[in-house]
């Protein structure tokens, strides 16, 4: 499991002209990807990492602040630009494997205290960010 981490001040995501999503104070966007290999145990150590990882300024968390996290499923995450010019995406989890993985870690953050808005899995979102720093991480388990 990968996630992209950028610290925002604000972030939202839209679907059919419609916002799903956002959280409008500084906290983390996560675009969160899943690959065949991922189970329970990636879930409960990203929901950990992501809670606690210290990305916001001064070296704080969420779970020091309570600042929310935006999470976004990015099945792209997994995708392969090794040969060619196309994109190959075998790497990323079956949608049935992965939107429960997903859901999983969105709901293990909540169980944790932390406040967090999602997007819609498999749909075309638009997701707007206002970048902090600019600060982004690659965070893998």
């Amino acid at each position: 499991m990968r996630a992209i981490v950028t610290r925002v001040t604000r972030a939202s995501v839209t679907v059919d002209g419609v916002v799903v999503g956002k959280i409008e104070e500084p906290g983390l966007l996560v675009l969160l990807g899943v690959t065949h290999s991922d189970g329970p145990q990636e879930v409960v150590n990203m929901a950990r990492k992501l809670h606690e990882i210290r990305a916001l300024r001064d070296e704080e968390s969420c779970a020091t602040t309570g600042a929310p996290l935006l999470v976004v499923s990015q099945f792209t995450l997994y995708g392969s630009t090794k040969k060619g010019r196309r994109p190959s995406w075998t790497e990323a989890a079956r949608p049935e494997q992965a939107e429960p993985l997903v859901d999983g870690v969105v709901a293990a953050l909540r169980e944790r205290g932390a406040r967090v808005a999602t997007g819609v899995f498999g749909a075309m979102m638009s997701v707007e960010s206002v970048n902090d720093g600019p600060f982004t991480l690659l965070v893998e388990v």
